[in-house]
């Protein structure tokens, strides 16, 4: 049974599906493509994929992770293509390879987030940062199933940044962008948990709802702090296996005594 790990986004108007939407549109590209997909066993077969971590509804992503098991091997970059011509334009997939490793769920460590707050003047969104990169503590308060719940947004976050951007349409209107990475702790602390920390430490209220959008998400690098390819090591594996073969072929035995 090959294993295919696969990049997707989830671009413009396509933000707003949710991950069931997605789901059923995966599957019908699965059938279109004619992908050999390996199906669970038991009164309901369904095919075997497994998604990582989806981004919530109403965010825009550019590293959305899942992985598809097949009765047949397939080259990664044909079947891309071929499940990318099958999806609409905005779920588009955009990486593919082969699984030489195991645990792509526990790669996936932290995301950078991107949210644009059309209407804030970059300095107020600097001066909030600022407030929120120096407190110990930052409570905030999430609707949950049992009710409202309150927990610390504050250790999750690795890293905040503010800075400007020019505005979205014709207006003069300021735009600040942030630049977010954040750890993937329980609870999990969403890019609105973060606007809900700000708006709680420095009054940052954005006139309009932030477009958010999730840049990478991989493995944590605490010393650089950056977010790493969790496709990476399948890469290597895969450089290795074929590296081992090819030097194999360049031995020459030596010849015994005449």
């Amino acid at each position: 049974m090959q294993r295919i790990r696969l990049r997707y986004t989830k671009r413009g108007r396509l933000r707003f599906t949710s991950h069931r939407d997605f789901q059923r549109a995966f599957e019908r590209a699965l059938r279109r493509a004619e992908v050999p997909m390996a199906y669970s066993a038991g009164f309901t077969p369904h095919p075997k994929v497994s998604y990582a971590n989806a981004a919530p509804t109403g965010t825009g992503s550019e590293a959305e992770y899942l992985e598809i098991a097949l009765t047949a091997s397939r080259d990664p970059e044909k079947l891309r293509v071929l499940l990318d011509e099958s999806l609409p334009t905005g779920l588009d997939i955009v990486d593919a390879v082969e699984a030489h490793t195991s645990g792509l769920a526990d790669r996936l460590t932290a995301s950078v987030w991107e949210l644009r707050l059309t209407g804030v003047d970059p300095a107020d969104a600097e001066r909030a940062v600022e407030a929120f990169n120096g407190a110990e503590s930052v409570e905030v308060q999430r609707m949950a199933k049992n009710g409202v719940r309150t927990f610390d947004a504050r250790p999750a976050v690795a890293s905040l940044q503010a800075y400007g951007a020019p505005a979205d349409g014709p207006t003069d209107q300021p735009c600040a962008i942030l630049r977010l990475v954040v750890r993937h702790v329980t609870p999990a602390v969403r890019p609105d948990d973060v606007l809900s920390g700000l708006r709680a430490v420095a009054d940052l209220a954005p006139p309009v709802p932030a477009a958010v959008t999730r840049l990478a998400q991989g493995l944590f690098d605490e010393e650089t702090g950056t977010v790493t390819d969790p496709l990476a090591p399948d890469r290597e594996a895969a450089t290795a296996q074929t590296a081992v073969p090819a030097a194999a072929a360049t031995v020459q035995v030596p010849e015994g005594p005449a």
